[in-house]
Protein backbone atom coordinates (compact mmCIF):
# COMPACT_ATOMS: atom_id res chain seq x y z
CA UNK A 1 0.00 0.00 0.00
CA UNK A 2 2.72 2.49 0.98
CA UNK A 3 4.58 1.71 -2.26
CA UNK A 4 1.51 2.67 -4.30
CA UNK A 5 1.04 5.83 -2.26
CA UNK A 6 4.63 6.90 -2.88
CA UNK A 7 4.13 6.60 -6.64
CA UNK A 8 0.92 8.61 -7.01
CA UNK A 9 2.87 11.67 -8.16
CA UNK A 10 3.52 9.74 -11.36
CA UNK A 11 -0.03 10.73 -12.31
CA UNK A 12 1.09 14.33 -12.75
CA UNK A 13 1.06 15.49 -16.39
CA UNK A 14 0.27 12.05 -17.84
CA UNK A 15 -1.92 12.72 -20.86
CA UNK A 16 -5.27 11.06 -21.50
CA UNK A 17 -7.49 11.47 -24.55
CA UNK A 18 -11.17 11.35 -23.56
CA UNK A 19 -13.94 11.06 -26.16
CA UNK A 20 -17.61 10.75 -25.32
CA UNK A 21 -20.97 12.17 -24.32
CA UNK A 22 -20.64 15.50 -22.51
CA UNK A 23 -23.28 16.59 -20.01
CA UNK A 24 -23.97 19.31 -17.50
CA UNK A 25 -25.23 18.22 -14.09
CA UNK A 26 -27.24 20.97 -12.41
CA UNK A 27 -28.33 20.79 -8.78
CA UNK A 28 -31.09 22.98 -7.41
CA UNK A 29 -31.12 23.03 -3.60
CA UNK A 30 -33.88 24.31 -1.38
CA UNK A 31 -36.40 23.63 1.36
CA UNK A 32 -39.81 22.00 1.23
CA UNK A 33 -42.26 23.48 3.71
CA UNK A 34 -45.62 22.87 2.05
CA UNK A 35 -47.53 20.84 -0.53
CA UNK A 36 -48.74 22.55 -3.70
CA UNK A 37 -52.45 23.39 -3.81
CA UNK A 38 -52.37 22.55 -7.53
CA UNK A 39 -51.33 18.91 -7.15
CA UNK A 40 -50.09 16.58 -4.38
CA UNK A 41 -46.47 17.54 -4.90
CA UNK A 42 -43.93 19.37 -2.71
CA UNK A 43 -43.15 23.02 -3.34
CA UNK A 44 -39.40 23.60 -3.39
CA UNK A 45 -38.26 27.01 -2.15
CA UNK A 46 -34.98 27.28 -4.04
CA UNK A 47 -31.96 28.61 -2.18
CA UNK A 48 -28.99 27.96 -4.45
CA UNK A 49 -27.92 26.22 -7.65
CA UNK A 50 -24.69 24.56 -8.75
CA UNK A 51 -23.50 23.15 -12.06
CA UNK A 52 -20.76 20.63 -12.71
CA UNK A 53 -19.46 18.51 -15.57
CA UNK A 54 -21.18 15.17 -16.08
CA UNK A 55 -20.79 12.17 -18.37
CA UNK A 56 -17.47 12.27 -20.21
CA UNK A 57 -16.94 15.67 -18.62
CA UNK A 58 -16.85 14.04 -15.19
CA UNK A 59 -14.15 11.66 -16.43
CA UNK A 60 -12.17 14.70 -17.52
CA UNK A 61 -12.72 16.44 -14.19
CA UNK A 62 -11.48 13.39 -12.29
CA UNK A 63 -8.36 13.09 -14.42
CA UNK A 64 -7.60 16.78 -13.88
CA UNK A 65 -8.21 16.48 -10.12
CA UNK A 66 -5.74 13.58 -9.99
CA UNK A 67 -3.05 15.65 -11.70
CA UNK A 68 -3.33 14.39 -15.26
CA UNK A 69 -3.68 16.32 -18.50
CA UNK A 70 -6.63 15.74 -20.81
CA UNK A 71 -7.62 16.26 -24.41
CA UNK A 72 -11.40 16.06 -24.52
CA UNK A 73 -13.41 15.56 -27.70
CA UNK A 74 -17.17 15.92 -27.61
CA UNK A 75 -20.29 17.56 -29.00
CA UNK A 76 -22.34 20.42 -27.56
CA UNK A 77 -25.34 22.32 -28.83
CA UNK A 78 -25.41 26.02 -29.62
CA UNK A 79 -27.16 26.83 -26.35
CA UNK A 80 -26.53 28.18 -22.87
CA UNK A 81 -25.76 24.72 -21.48
CA UNK A 82 -23.07 24.27 -24.09
CA UNK A 83 -21.66 27.68 -23.19
CA UNK A 84 -21.65 26.71 -19.51
CA UNK A 85 -19.71 23.51 -20.26
CA UNK A 86 -17.21 25.48 -22.34
CA UNK A 87 -16.72 27.95 -19.49
CA UNK A 88 -16.14 25.21 -16.89
CA UNK A 89 -13.57 23.52 -19.12
CA UNK A 90 -11.81 26.86 -19.59
CA UNK A 91 -11.29 27.01 -15.82
CA UNK A 92 -9.34 23.71 -15.90
CA UNK A 93 -5.82 24.61 -17.08
CA UNK A 94 -4.80 20.98 -17.63
CA UNK A 95 -7.64 20.38 -20.11
CA UNK A 96 -7.49 20.98 -23.88
CA UNK A 97 -10.91 21.00 -25.51
CA UNK A 98 -12.00 19.92 -28.98
CA UNK A 99 -15.71 20.75 -28.75
CA UNK A 100 -17.86 20.49 -31.86
CA UNK A 101 -21.04 22.56 -31.92
CA UNK A 102 -24.11 20.98 -33.49
CA UNK A 103 -27.04 23.45 -33.77
CA UNK A 104 -29.46 20.60 -34.47
CA UNK A 105 -29.22 19.08 -30.99
CA UNK A 106 -29.35 20.37 -27.39
CA UNK A 107 -26.45 19.98 -25.01
CA UNK A 108 -27.35 17.22 -22.55
CA UNK A 109 -28.37 18.59 -19.16
CA UNK A 110 -29.60 16.72 -16.10
CA UNK A 111 -31.19 18.87 -13.41
CA UNK A 112 -31.66 17.42 -9.93
CA UNK A 113 -33.89 19.09 -7.35
CA UNK A 114 -32.74 18.45 -3.78
CA UNK A 115 -34.15 19.18 -0.33
CA UNK A 116 -32.95 17.87 3.01
CA UNK A 117 -30.21 15.89 1.30
CA UNK A 118 -32.76 13.94 -0.80
CA UNK A 119 -33.46 14.17 -4.52
CA UNK A 120 -37.05 15.10 -5.24
CA UNK A 121 -36.90 15.01 -9.03
CA UNK A 122 -34.51 14.75 -11.96
CA UNK A 123 -35.31 16.47 -15.25
CA UNK A 124 -33.31 15.52 -18.37
CA UNK A 125 -32.92 17.74 -21.43
CA UNK A 126 -31.19 15.76 -24.16
CA UNK A 127 -31.16 14.08 -27.55
CA UNK A 128 -29.86 10.54 -28.03
CA UNK A 129 -29.96 10.58 -31.82
CA UNK A 130 -26.67 9.74 -33.57
CA UNK A 131 -24.48 12.64 -34.60
CA UNK A 132 -24.41 13.64 -38.27
CA UNK A 133 -21.90 12.11 -40.69
CA UNK A 134 -20.10 15.45 -40.88
CA UNK A 135 -19.67 15.71 -37.08
CA UNK A 136 -18.72 12.04 -36.99
CA UNK A 137 -15.87 12.60 -39.44
CA UNK A 138 -14.65 15.65 -37.54
CA UNK A 139 -14.49 13.61 -34.32
CA UNK A 140 -12.48 10.87 -36.01
CA UNK A 141 -10.10 13.48 -37.40
CA UNK A 142 -9.71 15.06 -33.95
CA UNK A 143 -8.92 11.65 -32.45
CA UNK A 144 -6.29 10.94 -35.11
CA UNK A 145 -4.68 14.32 -34.39
CA UNK A 146 -4.64 14.07 -30.58
CA UNK A 147 -3.87 10.38 -30.11
CA UNK A 148 -0.12 10.52 -30.67
CA UNK A 149 0.49 12.82 -27.68
CA UNK A 150 -1.75 10.76 -25.39
CA UNK A 151 -0.70 7.91 -23.11
CA UNK A 152 -4.16 6.35 -22.86
CA UNK A 153 -7.56 6.78 -24.58
CA UNK A 154 -10.94 6.64 -22.84
CA UNK A 155 -14.27 6.34 -24.61
CA UNK A 156 -17.02 7.41 -22.21
CA UNK A 157 -20.24 6.02 -23.67
CA UNK A 158 -23.53 7.28 -22.25
CA UNK A 159 -25.54 6.35 -25.36
CA UNK A 160 -26.27 9.97 -26.28
CA UNK A 161 -25.26 9.59 -29.92
CA UNK A 162 -21.61 10.73 -29.99
CA UNK A 163 -19.93 7.32 -29.90
CA UNK A 164 -21.41 5.88 -33.09
CA UNK A 165 -20.22 2.45 -34.29
CA UNK A 166 -17.94 4.20 -36.80
CA UNK A 167 -16.38 6.51 -34.18
CA UNK A 168 -15.80 3.60 -31.79
CA UNK A 169 -14.31 1.28 -34.41
CA UNK A 170 -12.04 4.00 -35.79
CA UNK A 171 -10.88 4.99 -32.28
CA UNK A 172 -10.02 1.38 -31.48
CA UNK A 173 -8.22 0.97 -34.81
CA UNK A 174 -6.20 4.15 -34.23
CA UNK A 175 -5.30 3.04 -30.70
CA UNK A 176 -4.11 -0.35 -31.87
CA UNK A 177 -2.14 1.18 -34.75
CA UNK A 178 -0.32 3.54 -32.37
CA UNK A 179 0.14 1.00 -29.58
CA UNK A 180 -2.09 2.90 -27.14
CA UNK A 181 -4.27 1.46 -24.40
CA UNK A 182 -7.95 2.18 -25.03
CA UNK A 183 -10.43 1.96 -22.15
CA UNK A 184 -14.15 1.97 -22.84
CA UNK A 185 -16.84 2.63 -20.25
CA UNK A 186 -19.66 0.84 -22.13
CA UNK A 187 -23.39 1.28 -22.54
CA UNK A 188 -26.09 -0.86 -24.11
CA UNK A 189 -26.43 -4.56 -24.88
CA UNK A 190 -24.17 -4.78 -27.93
CA UNK A 191 -20.58 -5.15 -26.70
CA UNK A 192 -19.61 -6.30 -30.17
CA UNK A 193 -19.18 -2.63 -31.09
CA UNK A 194 -16.21 -2.54 -28.67
CA UNK A 195 -14.38 -5.35 -30.47
CA UNK A 196 -10.62 -5.06 -29.94
CA UNK A 197 -10.66 -2.76 -26.89
CA UNK A 198 -7.89 -3.04 -24.31
CA UNK A 199 -10.22 -2.57 -21.33
CA UNK A 200 -13.96 -2.46 -20.73
CA UNK A 201 -15.32 -1.20 -17.39
CA UNK A 202 -18.99 -2.33 -17.20
CA UNK A 203 -20.98 -2.34 -14.00
CA UNK A 204 -23.00 -5.38 -12.94
CA UNK A 205 -26.16 -4.21 -14.73
CA UNK A 206 -24.33 -3.46 -17.99
CA UNK A 207 -22.55 -6.83 -17.88
CA UNK A 208 -25.87 -8.61 -17.27
CA UNK A 209 -27.47 -6.89 -20.25
CA UNK A 210 -24.54 -7.70 -22.50
CA UNK A 211 -24.54 -11.38 -21.56
CA UNK A 212 -28.34 -11.73 -21.55
CA UNK A 213 -28.69 -13.04 -17.99
CA UNK A 214 -28.43 -11.72 -14.45
CA UNK A 215 -24.96 -11.56 -12.93
CA UNK A 216 -25.29 -11.85 -9.15
CA UNK A 217 -22.00 -13.32 -7.88
CA UNK A 218 -18.34 -12.54 -8.45
CA UNK A 219 -17.90 -15.96 -10.06
CA UNK A 220 -20.73 -15.23 -12.49
CA UNK A 221 -19.14 -11.86 -13.28
CA UNK A 222 -15.85 -13.56 -14.14
CA UNK A 223 -17.59 -16.15 -16.34
CA UNK A 224 -19.56 -13.47 -18.19
CA UNK A 225 -16.47 -11.32 -18.66
CA UNK A 226 -14.41 -14.18 -20.06
CA UNK A 227 -17.19 -15.05 -22.51
CA UNK A 228 -17.31 -11.47 -23.82
CA UNK A 229 -13.52 -11.25 -23.98
CA UNK A 230 -13.29 -14.35 -26.12
CA UNK A 231 -16.18 -13.40 -28.38
CA UNK A 232 -15.10 -9.79 -29.00
CA UNK A 233 -11.29 -9.90 -28.67
CA UNK A 234 -11.31 -7.71 -25.55
CA UNK A 235 -8.06 -7.96 -23.61
CA UNK A 236 -9.27 -7.06 -20.09
CA UNK A 237 -12.55 -6.36 -18.31
CA UNK A 238 -12.81 -4.54 -14.99
CA UNK A 239 -16.27 -5.28 -13.61
CA UNK A 240 -17.64 -2.71 -11.15
CA UNK A 241 -19.57 -4.60 -8.47
CA UNK A 242 -20.78 -1.75 -6.27
CA UNK A 243 -20.40 -2.59 -2.57
CA UNK A 244 -18.50 -5.76 -3.51
CA UNK A 245 -15.67 -3.78 -5.13
CA UNK A 246 -14.30 -4.66 -8.56
CA UNK A 247 -13.22 -7.80 -10.38
CA UNK A 248 -10.33 -7.59 -12.86
CA UNK A 249 -10.50 -10.31 -15.50
CA UNK A 250 -7.47 -10.76 -17.79
CA UNK A 251 -6.68 -13.25 -20.52
CA UNK A 252 -4.84 -16.33 -19.29
CA UNK A 253 -4.64 -15.01 -15.72
CA UNK A 254 -6.69 -15.68 -12.58
CA UNK A 255 -9.39 -13.12 -11.87
CA UNK A 256 -8.56 -10.57 -9.18
CA UNK A 257 -11.44 -9.61 -6.87
CA UNK A 258 -10.74 -6.43 -4.91
CA UNK A 259 -13.09 -5.70 -2.04
CA UNK A 260 -14.13 -2.17 -1.18
CA UNK A 261 -13.78 -0.63 2.26
CA UNK A 262 -17.12 -0.50 4.07
CA UNK A 263 -18.35 3.10 4.27
CA UNK A 264 -21.57 5.09 4.21
CA UNK A 265 -22.75 5.57 0.62
CA UNK A 266 -24.31 8.95 -0.16
CA UNK A 267 -24.40 8.95 -3.96
CA UNK A 268 -23.20 6.59 -6.70
CA UNK A 269 -23.59 9.24 -9.41
CA UNK A 270 -20.46 9.34 -11.52
CA UNK A 271 -18.58 6.68 -9.55
CA UNK A 272 -17.94 4.76 -12.77
CA UNK A 273 -16.35 7.87 -14.26
CA UNK A 274 -13.97 8.06 -11.30
CA UNK A 275 -13.02 4.39 -11.72
CA UNK A 276 -12.31 4.84 -15.45
CA UNK A 277 -10.31 8.02 -14.89
CA UNK A 278 -8.16 6.50 -12.16
CA UNK A 279 -7.60 3.29 -14.12
CA UNK A 280 -6.49 5.33 -17.14
CA UNK A 281 -4.03 7.51 -15.21
CA UNK A 282 -2.58 4.52 -13.35
CA UNK A 283 -2.02 2.60 -16.58
CA UNK A 284 -0.59 5.73 -18.21
CA UNK A 285 1.79 5.97 -15.24
CA UNK A 286 2.99 2.39 -15.83
CA UNK A 287 1.33 0.80 -12.82
CA UNK A 288 0.55 -2.88 -13.40
CA UNK A 289 -3.04 -3.75 -14.35
CA UNK A 290 -3.55 -5.19 -10.87
CA UNK A 291 -2.22 -2.03 -9.21
CA UNK A 292 -4.28 0.16 -11.51
CA UNK A 293 -7.41 -1.80 -10.63
CA UNK A 294 -6.64 -1.43 -6.92
CA UNK A 295 -6.27 2.33 -7.21
CA UNK A 296 -9.43 2.60 -9.31
CA UNK A 297 -11.35 0.58 -6.71
CA UNK A 298 -10.13 2.82 -3.90
CA UNK A 299 -11.04 5.97 -5.84
CA UNK A 300 -14.52 4.63 -6.58
CA UNK A 301 -15.10 3.74 -2.93
CA UNK A 302 -14.11 7.26 -1.87
CA UNK A 303 -16.34 9.07 -4.35
CA UNK A 304 -19.55 7.23 -3.37
CA UNK A 305 -19.11 8.81 0.06
CA UNK A 306 -19.67 12.21 -1.56
CA UNK A 307 -22.93 13.77 -2.70
CA UNK A 308 -23.56 14.46 -6.37
CA UNK A 309 -21.22 14.10 -9.32
CA UNK A 310 -17.81 14.38 -7.69
CA UNK A 311 -14.09 13.84 -8.20
CA UNK A 312 -11.25 12.36 -6.14
CA UNK A 313 -7.78 13.78 -5.43
CA UNK A 314 -4.41 12.08 -5.08
CA UNK A 315 -4.33 13.17 -1.44
CA UNK A 316 -7.55 11.29 -0.72
CA UNK A 317 -6.25 8.12 -2.36
CA UNK A 318 -2.94 8.47 -0.53
CA UNK A 319 -4.69 8.85 2.83
CA UNK A 320 -6.74 5.75 2.10
CA UNK A 321 -3.61 3.79 1.20
CA UNK A 322 -1.50 5.03 4.10
CA UNK A 323 -4.12 5.44 6.79
CA UNK A 324 -6.88 3.04 5.96
CA UNK A 325 -7.20 2.22 9.63
CA UNK A 326 -5.95 5.55 10.96
CA UNK A 327 -7.34 7.24 14.02
CA UNK A 328 -10.06 9.79 13.40
CA UNK A 329 -7.80 12.65 14.56
CA UNK A 330 -5.31 11.93 11.78
CA UNK A 331 -8.05 12.20 9.20
CA UNK A 332 -9.35 15.52 10.51
CA UNK A 333 -6.45 17.66 9.31
CA UNK A 334 -6.97 18.43 5.61
CA UNK A 335 -5.87 20.89 2.94
CA UNK A 336 -7.76 23.62 1.07
CA UNK A 337 -8.87 21.45 -1.88
CA UNK A 338 -10.14 18.67 0.36
CA UNK A 339 -12.05 20.93 2.77
CA UNK A 340 -13.80 22.63 -0.15
CA UNK A 341 -15.04 19.23 -1.30
CA UNK A 342 -16.02 18.15 2.22
CA UNK A 343 -17.92 21.37 2.94
CA UNK A 344 -19.84 21.11 -0.32
CA UNK A 345 -20.74 17.52 0.50
CA UNK A 346 -22.07 18.58 3.89
CA UNK A 347 -24.18 21.32 2.34
CA UNK A 348 -25.62 18.87 -0.17
CA UNK A 349 -26.70 16.74 2.80
CA UNK A 350 -28.58 19.73 4.19
CA UNK A 351 -26.07 20.35 7.01
CA UNK A 352 -25.11 23.77 8.34
CA UNK A 353 -21.35 24.40 8.07
CA UNK A 354 -19.62 26.52 10.71
CA UNK A 355 -16.14 28.05 10.85
CA UNK A 356 -13.90 29.64 13.44
CA UNK A 357 -10.18 30.26 13.54
CA UNK A 358 -7.22 31.21 15.67
CA UNK A 359 -3.66 30.33 16.64
CA UNK A 360 -4.74 27.93 19.43
CA UNK A 361 -1.28 27.92 20.99
CA UNK A 362 -1.40 26.30 24.48
CA UNK A 363 -5.11 25.43 24.46
CA UNK A 364 -6.98 26.96 27.42
CA UNK A 365 -10.62 27.17 28.69
CA UNK A 366 -11.26 30.27 26.57
CA UNK A 367 -10.43 28.30 23.43
CA UNK A 368 -12.70 25.44 24.53
CA UNK A 369 -15.57 27.85 25.19
CA UNK A 370 -15.20 29.40 21.72
CA UNK A 371 -15.19 25.99 20.07
CA UNK A 372 -18.25 24.82 22.00
CA UNK A 373 -20.19 27.96 21.15
CA UNK A 374 -19.21 27.60 17.49
CA UNK A 375 -20.29 23.96 17.40
CA UNK A 376 -23.64 24.79 19.01
CA UNK A 377 -24.37 27.14 16.10
CA UNK A 378 -23.84 24.57 13.32
CA UNK A 379 -23.98 20.90 12.34
CA UNK A 380 -20.35 20.61 11.17
CA UNK A 381 -17.47 22.73 12.45
CA UNK A 382 -14.25 23.56 10.60
CA UNK A 383 -11.43 25.20 12.56
CA UNK A 384 -8.71 27.12 10.77
CA UNK A 385 -5.33 27.55 12.48
CA UNK A 386 -2.47 29.84 11.50
CA UNK A 387 0.66 28.14 10.20
CA UNK A 388 3.91 28.54 12.17
CA UNK A 389 5.17 31.13 9.68
CA UNK A 390 1.93 33.09 9.95
CA UNK A 391 2.09 33.07 13.77
CA UNK A 392 5.69 34.36 13.76
CA UNK A 393 4.65 37.26 11.54
CA UNK A 394 1.73 38.13 13.79
CA UNK A 395 3.12 37.45 17.27
CA UNK A 396 6.91 37.50 16.99
CA UNK A 397 9.82 35.09 16.66
CA UNK A 398 9.20 33.37 20.01
CA UNK A 399 5.79 32.08 18.92
CA UNK A 400 4.21 29.67 18.52
CA UNK A 401 5.16 27.63 21.57
CA UNK A 402 3.70 24.54 19.88
CA UNK A 403 4.26 23.97 16.16
CA UNK A 404 1.36 23.62 13.72
CA UNK A 405 1.52 19.81 13.78
CA UNK A 406 1.12 19.75 17.57
CA UNK A 407 -1.61 22.40 17.59
CA UNK A 408 -3.62 20.65 14.87
CA UNK A 409 -3.22 17.28 16.63
CA UNK A 410 -4.63 18.69 19.88
CA UNK A 411 -7.61 20.30 18.10
CA UNK A 412 -8.27 17.11 16.15
CA UNK A 413 -8.76 15.24 19.41
CA UNK A 414 -11.77 17.40 20.30
CA UNK A 415 -15.14 15.85 19.46
CA UNK A 416 -16.73 19.25 18.75
CA UNK A 417 -14.38 19.79 15.78
CA UNK A 418 -15.02 17.99 12.49
CA UNK A 419 -12.09 19.27 10.37
CA UNK A 420 -8.93 21.28 10.93
CA UNK A 421 -7.22 23.31 8.19
CA UNK A 422 -3.85 25.08 8.46
CA UNK A 423 -3.65 28.37 6.54
CA UNK A 424 -0.45 30.24 5.75
CA UNK A 425 -1.85 33.73 5.23
CA UNK A 426 -2.14 36.33 8.00
CA UNK A 427 -5.95 36.12 7.87
CA UNK A 428 -8.32 33.23 7.07
CA UNK A 429 -10.11 35.13 4.28
CA UNK A 430 -9.07 32.82 1.44
CA UNK A 431 -9.95 29.77 3.54
CA UNK A 432 -13.36 31.24 4.34
CA UNK A 433 -13.97 31.84 0.63
CA UNK A 434 -12.98 28.24 -0.05
CA UNK A 435 -15.26 26.73 2.60
CA UNK A 436 -18.17 29.20 2.19
CA UNK A 437 -19.47 28.56 5.74
CA UNK A 438 -23.07 29.18 6.73
CA UNK A 439 -21.93 30.41 10.16
CA UNK A 440 -18.76 32.35 11.03
CA UNK A 441 -17.90 32.52 14.74
CA UNK A 442 -15.39 34.88 16.39
CA UNK A 443 -14.86 36.14 19.94
CA UNK A 444 -16.85 39.10 21.25
CA UNK A 445 -13.65 41.17 21.40
CA UNK A 446 -14.46 41.82 17.72
CA UNK A 447 -17.41 43.71 16.26
CA UNK A 448 -19.37 42.12 13.43
CA UNK A 449 -18.11 44.66 10.89
CA UNK A 450 -14.48 43.93 11.85
CA UNK A 451 -14.65 40.12 11.54
CA UNK A 452 -12.49 38.95 8.64
CA UNK A 453 -14.72 37.22 6.11
CA UNK A 454 -17.93 38.54 7.69
CA UNK A 455 -18.94 40.54 4.62
CA UNK A 456 -18.35 37.54 2.36
CA UNK A 457 -20.28 35.14 4.58
CA UNK A 458 -23.27 37.47 4.76
CA UNK A 459 -23.15 37.96 0.97
CA UNK A 460 -24.00 34.29 0.40
CA UNK A 461 -26.73 34.21 3.06
CA UNK A 462 -24.66 33.17 6.07
CA UNK A 463 -24.41 34.84 9.46
CA UNK A 464 -21.68 36.05 11.84
CA UNK A 465 -21.86 35.14 15.54
CA UNK A 466 -19.79 36.74 18.29
CA UNK A 467 -18.96 34.22 21.01
CA UNK A 468 -18.89 35.18 24.69
CA UNK A 469 -15.35 35.38 26.06
CA UNK A 470 -14.06 33.99 29.37
CA UNK A 471 -12.28 36.70 31.30
CA UNK A 472 -8.60 36.26 32.03
CA UNK A 473 -7.94 33.48 29.54
CA UNK A 474 -5.02 34.19 27.22
CA UNK A 475 -2.07 32.22 25.86
CA UNK A 476 0.07 35.35 26.11
CA UNK A 477 -0.74 35.68 29.82
CA UNK A 478 -0.01 31.97 30.36
CA UNK A 479 3.40 32.32 28.72
CA UNK A 480 4.13 35.39 30.84
CA UNK A 481 3.33 33.47 34.04
CA UNK A 482 5.61 30.61 32.94
CA UNK A 483 8.46 33.06 32.38
CA UNK A 484 8.35 34.38 35.98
Amino acid sequence: MSDLASRLDQFIDRRVLCVGDLMLDRYVYGQVERISPEAPIPVLHTQRETATLGGAGNVVRNIAALGGRVDVIGVIGQDQTGADITKIFAELPSVTTHLLADPSRPTTQKTRYVAGGQQLLRADHESAKPITADIEQKIIHAISTAIEASNVIILSDYAKGVLTPKVVSQAIALARATGKIIIIDPKGRDFGRYNGATYLTPNRKELSEAIGRNVTTVAEAETAARHLMQEFQIENILVKLGSEGVCLVRKDKPALHLHTKAREVFDVSGAGDTVAATLALALASEFTPEQAAELANIAGSIVVGKVGTASVSRDEIERELMHGSAQLGEEKVVGFATIADIAERWRKQGLKVGFTNGVFDLLHPGHISLIRQARAACDKLVVGINSDASVKRLKGETRPVQNEAARSAVLSSLADIDQVVIFGEDTPLELIKTIRPDVLVKGADYTVDKVVGGTEVKSWGGKVILATLIDGQSTTKTIAKMAK
